[in-house]
């Protein structure tokens, strides 16, 4: 995410809260159909992901069929585009009446006065916390809940078959722990004779999912907790537990030298052309490994684990805008209850490869059973989605701590007190701003 985003909510706090046309409180009935006999149109906006176009204008069609006095509008835009779109259109008048948001945005959105809890008389909190998995309480702000998810996301270790068969290791038995890991990622890695790395045991990115890794992952399984229980305070440093899970994050590249920064683009790329033989990722890449490496022999695994098990989660979820009144309101909240039932989410992880946002409808056997999937969904239970004040600040902060050892000889430790410090200033901002 842009800085433009921190600059599209300051800029526009007073703007957006007006950015849907309000109607009149006529209502709809039970077919969607206008009390008055017109037709309700809503817009739905989302970022440009080709899969989730396709599906998406599947499922208008179908809910549009089901409620024949509604219309839904669906509006894209690239991914590095999507806020600042939205800062160029919503002072014209011209916003979305549903948006789909990256949860990690959602406070940002809440604070600027863009979003409208959702409706308690249609999604209940005693409904959404017994339906849905734990991880959705990080939209639950101002005790609302301010967005709903049709899925959820963990990660896994995604790792290369043939060649652990080349290095002599059984593809049927991945590691489990941090040290296989480790013995792991120094068996597979392969360097040429001027020392330069040919073949990466263990892809290493820390832009892409590796900070997630860091911050959900492996800080819980050592035993620590990223937030106080009013997630003011950061607690990585108030046991050993987040140094440790620092320090073992960065002695992949530096003691292990298993991996690279960067290594063929990133670690996307390295493991889609068989440059790395493993790598950490989430359920959503599947689909990229189908339609781009159909002949990439892979298989996935729940991250290895050390005193507890933990795995990082994430979700992009639907909200209903703040102007957004009467018919509007009623259509949206019908659209949000069919983006959220059991039928569109199980379609939604065989086309999109992202996993039911309800537990009843993801724990399945035939999910948890599943070769690509299964991996993700038994790690859903103690899958963590961290309460972000500023996501794109916080990847930021993670990304120049390491680039302070890497780059600038720092003492991993050093860079470890500084992120966190850095981390709760930004915390402390937030909630000034807020109290």
């Amino acid at each position: 995410m842009k800085k433009w985003f921190l600059l599209f909510i300051s800029s526009f706090l007073v703007l957006v809260v007006g950015c849907s046309e309000s109607t009149s409180d006529t209502g709809t009935n039970d077919q969607g159909e206008s009390q008055n006999g017109e037709t309700v149109e809503i817009e739905y906006w989302q970022y440009h992901f080709d899969s989730k176009v396709k599906l998406m204008d599947e499922l208008i069609a179908e809910f549009e069929e089901a409620n024949p006095g509604i219309k839904v509008k669906q509006t894209t835009f690239p991914y590095d585009q999507f806020n600042e779109r939205v800062a160029a259109q919503v002072p014209a008048g011209r916003g979305p009446d549903v948006i789909n948001l990256f949860y990690g945005w959602v406070p940002r959105y809440v604070d600027s006065g863009y979003l409208q809890p959702l409706p308690q008389d249609a999604f209940s909190h005693e409904e959404i916390e017994s339906e849905f998995f734990p991880m959705v309480e990080s939209v639950k702000i101002d005790d609302e809940y301010w967005t709903i998810p049709t899925a959820v996301r963990t990660l896994a270790l995604f790792y290369n078959k043939d060649l652990f068969e080349e290095a002599g290791l059984d593809p049927e038995q991945p590691p489990t722990n941090w040290d296989e890991l480790v013995e792991y990622s120094k068996q597979l890695t392969i360097r040429d004779g001027n020392d330069r790395l040919q073949q990466a045991g263990m892809a290493w990115e820390p832009s892409q999912q590796g900070h997630h890794w860091f911050r959900d992952g492996l800080l819980y399984q050592a035993g620590g907790e990223s937030l106080s229980e009013d997630r003011r305070t950061i607690l990585w440093d108030q046991s050993p537990a987040g140094l440790e899970a620092f320090n073992y994050w960065l002695d992949f590249p530096t003691t292990h030298a298993v991996g690279e920064r960067d290594f063929y683009t990133d670690d996307v790329t390295a493991f889609m052309t068989g440059h790395a033989a493993m790598n950490i990722d989430g359920s959503f890449r599947i689909g990229t490994l189908q339609a781009d490496a159909p002949d990439l022999n892979y298989a996935i695994a729940p991250l290895p684990v050390k005193d507890e098990q933990s795995t990082q989660a994430s979700f992009w979820s639907n909200g209903i805008t703040s102007g957004v009144e009467g018919e509007k309101l009623e259509a949206s909240v019908k659209f949000l209850q069919f983006l959220t039932s059991e039928d569109v989410m199980e379609r939604w992880l065989d086309e999109i490869g992202e996993l039911p946002a309800k537990e009843s409808v993801a724990m399945q056997g035939k999910y948890l059973e599943s070769e690509l999937y299964g991996a993700f969904i038994e790690q859903l239970p103690y899958a963590n989605a961290h309460f972000f004040v500023d996501e794109s600040q916080e990847r930021d902060l993670v990304i120049q701590a390491v680039d302070r050892v890497l780059l600038q000889n720092v003492e991993p430790e050093e860079a470890f007190e500084e992120l966190v410090t850095e981390t709760q200033k930004l915390f402390d901002d937030y909630w000034t701003n807020r109290d």
